[in-house]
């Protein structure tokens, strides 16, 4: 059996867990999340806890586990968030926010302009750093992805835009 799907999911304070039939909701401080509810998966709420078990073992015990990951991750957004932090290395590569609209300069002949998905909010503490921070973990790691893909970091001098605790592995320039 599935070790993920056994452990509960402890709902803290201000959280509350909503249950229909085909969809389950997560509501918080942060903001309200909600996700399909696959057949053959009970959850149920006991002591400040939920609690996922499979109706047949044999049959939906991956399925109960993914979902187990999926609402944990819904319980920590909207009770903490979520957030990505993006570093801008190179010379003149500089990012500005143009309302909620991020404005990108890297180093091509126009600026990159990203739009912020819904749920999502982008900050620039500073002009080469980007906060992605939300309630949705895969809605937040896509915008990141996203802002990396325009100028991913190159190995030769490590130029472009990369997750703050990514390591850019470099490679020696062709000798003469």
């Amino acid at each position: 059996m599935s070790r993920v799907a056994k452990k509960p999911i402890a709902l803290p304070q201000g959280v509350e867990l909503s249950i229909q039939a085909d969809s389950v909701g997560v509501k918080g401080p942060k903001g309200a999340l909600t996700t399909a509810k696959p057949e053959g998966v009970e959850i149920r709420v006991e002591d400040g806890q939920a609690v996922l078990s499979p109706v047949d073992p044999s049959s939906h015990m991956a399925i109960t586990g993914t979902l187990r990951s999926i609402l944990a991750n819904m319980v920590h957004g909207v009770s903490q968030g979520f957030e990505r932090k993006l570093e801008l290395v190179g010379v003149g590569y500089r990012a500005s926010m143009q309302g909620k609209d991020l404005s990108l300069a890297l180093g091509f002949s126009h600026p990159v302009v990203f739009q912020a998905p819904e749920g999502v909010s982008i900050t620039t503490p500073t002009q080469t750093e980007i906060l992605i921070s939300g309630a949705d973990k895969q809605a937040v790691g896509q915008a990141a992805a996203k802002i990396r893909g325009f100028r991913p970091p190159e190995p030769y001098k490590g130029k472009g835009v990369k997750y703050s605790d990514e390591t850019v592995i470099r490679k020696e320039a062709k000798k003469a």
